[in-house]
C-alpha cells in the first residue's frame, strides 16, 4: 500500500470548467492531472499557470473515448504522481444545434460514445488506483452531467442531455457499488456556464440568450462549478454520495 496524497485526474481538463477545477484544487493542495484530447497549448499553459502559483501538475494527452488510451493514461498518471485519489469525469461534447427528427445515427452514436462510455471507462480504472491505498474513504468521484438530463434540452441537444441523464444513473448506481469502501461517488448538473462548449454547439452567445429567463437572472461561472467540485471531493463532504448539486441558475 502507497502513502496518501491527493492525486487528482480533470478529464476535458483544458478549457471551461475542467480548467477552473483544476487550478483550484492545485490550490488546496491536490496534484493536478491534466487530460486533454487535442488542445496542448492551452493545456500546457493552464500547467504553466498552476506551476506559477506554487502548485504541481502535468498535461496527459488522450482520447478517452478510446479504451486503449484511457488505460495508458492511467498508466502514464501513475507513473508520473503515484495512485490517483480523486477523479474528475469532465469531458463532454455537443453537436450542432437540431431538433430529434433531423438526427442521424453517427451523430447519435458519436455524442453517447463521448460523453457516456469514458465516465465508466475512466471509473473502471481509477478503481484500480483506489485499491492502492489503505484508506479508500480518502477517494472521490465527481461526475460533471448538466441541467439538460433534467430539462431535455428539446429543439437543441436532446442527444446531449439524453446522454447526460445516463451520467445521472451512472452517478447513483456507481455509488452503491462503491459505497462499501467508503468511496464517494457524487455529480454536480451545471446549467448556463459562460464555457467554449457553446460554440461547439452553433451559438456562442447562447448563455446571454438564456441568462434572462433564468430565475437568477444571469449565466453562471466555470468557477462556481469548480467550487462545488471542489466541496464534493473534499473531506468537508464526507457524508455526501449519491448526491447532485444543481448550479443552474434556480431553473
Amino acid at each position: 500500500m502507497v502513502m496518501y496524497k491527493k492525486v487528482v485526474l480533470i478529464t476535458g481538463g483544458s478549457r471551461g470548467i475542467g480548467a477552473a477545477a483544476a487550478k483550484l484544487l492545485a490550490e488546496r493542495d491536490y496534484v493536478v492531472a491534466i487530460n486533454y484530447k487535442e488542445n496542448h497549448n492551452s493545456a500546457k499553459e493552464l500547467v504553466k499557470s498552476i506551476h506559477a502559483m506554487g502548485g504541481q501538475a502535468a498535461e496527459f494527452q488522450a482520447d478517452i473515448s478510446d479504451e486503449q488510451q484511457v488505460e495508458a493514461l492511467f498508466s502514464s498518471v501513475l507513473l508520473k504522481f503515484g495512485p490517483i485519489t480523486h477523479l474528475v469525469n469532465n469531458v463532454g461534447v455537443l453537436a450542432q444545434q437540431q431538433r430529434v427528427e433531423s438526427m442521424t445515427a453517427e451523430r447519435i452514436n458519436h455524442i453517447f460514445q463521448s460523453n457516456v462510455t469514458p465516465y465508466f471507462i475512466c471509473a473502471r480504472e481509477v478503481i484500480k488506483h483506489f485499491k492502492e491505498h489503505e484508506d479508500m474513504s480518502k477517494c472521490a468521484i465527481v461526475n460533471v452531467s448538466s441541467a439538460a438530463s433534467r430539462l431535455g434540452g428539446a429543439n437543441e441537444y436532446v442527444d446531449y442531455a439524453a446522454s447526460k441523464g445516463a451520467i445521472d444513473t451512472f452517478t447513483t448506481g456507481l455509488s452503491l457499488e462503491l459505497a462499501q469502501y467508503g468511496v464517494r461517488v457524487n455529480c454536480v448538473r451545471p446549467g448556463c456556464i459562460y464555457t467554449d462548449i457553446h460554440r461547439d454547439g452553433g451559438e456562442e452567445a447562447r448563455v446571454s440568450r438564456l441568462a434572462p429567463q433564468l430565475p437568477l437572472r444571469r449565466g453562471g461561472t466555470a468557477l462556481e462549478v469548480a467550487n462545488a467540485i471542489a466541496w464534493l471531493l473534499s473531506d468537508e463532504a464526507s457524508y455526501a454520495t449519491g448526491s447532485f448539486i444543481d448550479l443552474a441558475g434556480g431553473k
